[in-house]
C-alpha cells in the first residue's frame, strides 16, 4: 500500500477540520480563474491575429509579383510575365490560386463631396470568394459584359458613408494624367472589409479600364496575387517564388506590404506572455499559502508520524498528493469555466469592439486543443515543482515539540 498517497486521500475527502477550508478554497478558485484567463488569453490572441490576417490576406493576397522598379507611388507599372514562368509558379503545390490586378489613383467627385482613392482592377479570373462574405449590398462585377463591367465598381462601406451614397448610385472619378481623363461608375456593391487603412483607400473595378486608361496592351499587368493553402510556409514560399521569377520582377510579401498591421499584430505575443507569467504567478502563490497553512495544521500529526519513523520525504509527499488534487481541481473547473466562456462568445458574438480601433467589431476565439492541453500541463507541472519547496517545511518539525503543538 502507498502510505503517503492513503493518508492524503483520507485527510482530503475525510476531514472535518475547518481552519484551511477557506484557504484552500481561495487556492482552487486562484487556480481555477488563473487557468481560464490563460486559455481565453491564448484563444483571443490567436483569433484576433487570424481573423486581422484573413481581412488582409483577402483583399491583398499572401505573395505579390510587380515589375522591378523605383515606383513608388500608388500606380503599378506594366508587364508582361514569361507564361512558362506563371505556369511553373501556378504548378507550387502551396499556391492555392493566382490573379492579375493593376491599380490607378484618382478622386471621386460627387454630392459635393471629394474623396481620393485608388482603383484596383481586377479581371474575369478573380476569386471572389472572400469579397462575397464581406459584402453588405449589392453584388460582385458582372463581367459577362465586357462594355458594362467598365462602369461597375465595388466601394466599401467607409466610402460609401463619406460621400453618402449607396448601391444604385453614379458618380465621376477622375484620374490625374496627360490629359486628365474623367469616366463615371455605377456602384454595383458595397464592401465592409473594417480594416480602415484598406477601406478608405481603394475602390474594386474592372482592370480592362485601366488598361485602356493606360493604353497598355490586353496582356500587360500591374502585378500577380498569389494565395497560399498554408500562411505560415509564407517566407519559404516567397523566396521561392522570388528565384523563379524574370529579372526585372519582384515578390512581396503581404508582411512586407502592410508591416504596420503585421508589426501590431506580433505585439500582441508579448500581451500574452505578460498575461501568463502573471495568471501563473497568481496560482503559484495561491498554492504555496494553501500547502504552507496545511503543514502548520497538521503539525500534530506530522510529529506523531516521525515518532513512528516515517521519513521526511514520506511525509512531504502526503502534502504534495493533497496538493495535487487542488491543483486538479482548479485546473478542472477551469477548463470548464475558460472553454465555456470561449464557446459561447464564438457562437453568439456576445462581446463586442469597436470596429474602426479594433478592425473587428466582436471579440475573435480561436480555441485549440494542443493550446488548452500545453496549458494544463504546464500549470500542472510548474505549480507542482514549486510546491516542493514549501514542503521543505516538514524537515523543520521536530517530532517532541509537534506533539505538543496546540
Amino acid at each position: 500500500m502507498n502510505l503517503p498517497f492513503f493518508i492524503a486521500k483520507r485527510i482530503t475527502f475525510n476531514s472535518n477540520r475547518t481552519f484551511s477550508k477557506l484557504i484552500v478554497r481561495i487556492a482552487i478558485l486562484g487556480i481555477m480563474l488563473g487557468l481560464a484567463v490563460m486559455i481565453l488569453a491564448v484563444a483571443i490572441v490567436k483569433g484576433f491575429k487570424s481573423e486581422i490576417r484573413e481581412k488582409v490576406r483577402g483583399f491583398a493576397g499572401d505573395i505579390q509579383i510587380v515589375k522591378y522598379d523605383l515606383n513608388t507611388s500608388f500606380e503599378n507599372s506594366p508587364f508582361d510575365i514569361n507564361p512558362v514562368t506563371l505556369k511553373t509558379i501556378q504548378k507550387y503545390p502551396e499556391i492555392a490560386f493566382t490573379q492579375s490586378f493593376a491599380t490607378k489613383p484618382g478622386i471621386i467627385n460627387t454630392n459635393d463631396e471629394v474623396e481620393g482613392v485608388v482603383l484596383k482592377g481586377v479581371d474575369k479570373n478573380y476569386n471572389w470568394d472572400y469579397f462575397k462574405n464581406i459584402l453588405v449590398e449589392g453584388r460582385i462585377i458582372n463581367f459577362s459584359d465586357s462594355v458594362q463591367s467598365q462602369r461597375e465598381v465595388l466601394i466599401s462601406q467607409y466610402t460609401a458613408n463619406r460621400l453618402n451614397v449607396k448601391v444604385g448610385d453614379d458618380f465621376l472619378m477622375y484620374f490625374v494624367q496627360q490629359p486628365l481623363r474623367k469616366r463615371k461608375f455605377d456602384i454595383v456593391g458595397i464592401y465592409n472589409l473594417g480594416v480602415e487603412e484598406l477601406d478608405k483607400m481603394y475602390v474594386i473595378g474592372d482592370i480592362s479600364l485601366i488598361r485602356k486608361l493606360n493604353k497598355w496592351t490586353p496582356t500587360q499587368v500591374g502585378g500577380f496575387e498569389l494565395r497560399l493553402k498554408d500562411f505560415s510556409k509564407l517566407d519559404t514560399v516567397a523566396n521561392k517564388v522570388y528565384e523563379n521569377l524574370d529579372i526585372d520582377l519582384r515578390s512581396v510579401t503581404v508582411k512586407e506590404y502592410y508591416p504596420t498591421i503585421f508589426e501590431w499584430l506580433s505585439l500582441l505575443d508579448v500581451n500574452t506572455q505578460v498575461i501568463l507569467v502573471l495568471m501563473l504567478a497568481v496560482a503559484v502563490i495561491n498554492m504555496i499559502s494553501a500547502l504552507m497553512i496545511m503543514i502548520l495544521e497538521r503539525t500534530n500529526m506530522i510529529g506523531i508520524l516521525k515518532a513512528l519513523g516515517s521519513g521526511n520525504w514520506s511525509i512531504r509527499q502526503i502534502f504534495l498528493y493533497n496538493a495535487a488534487y487542488l491543483i486538479g481541481m482548479g485546473l478542472l473547473f477551469g477548463n470548464i469555466l475558460g472553454i465555456g466562456i470561449g464557446v459561447f462568445q464564438d457562437t453568439t458574438h456576445f462581446f463586442q469592439l469597436d470596429q474602426a480601433s479594433y478592425f473587428i467589431s466582436f471579440v475573435p476565439v480561436q480555441l485549440e486543443m494542443m493550446d488548452i492541453l500545453l496549458l494544463n500541463a504546464g500549470t500542472l507541472i510548474i505549480c507542482l515543482l514549486v510546491m516542493l519547496i514549501p514542503s521543505l517545511l516538514v524537515t523543520r518539525i521536530s517530532p517532541v515539540k509537534a506533539i505538543t503543538f496546540k
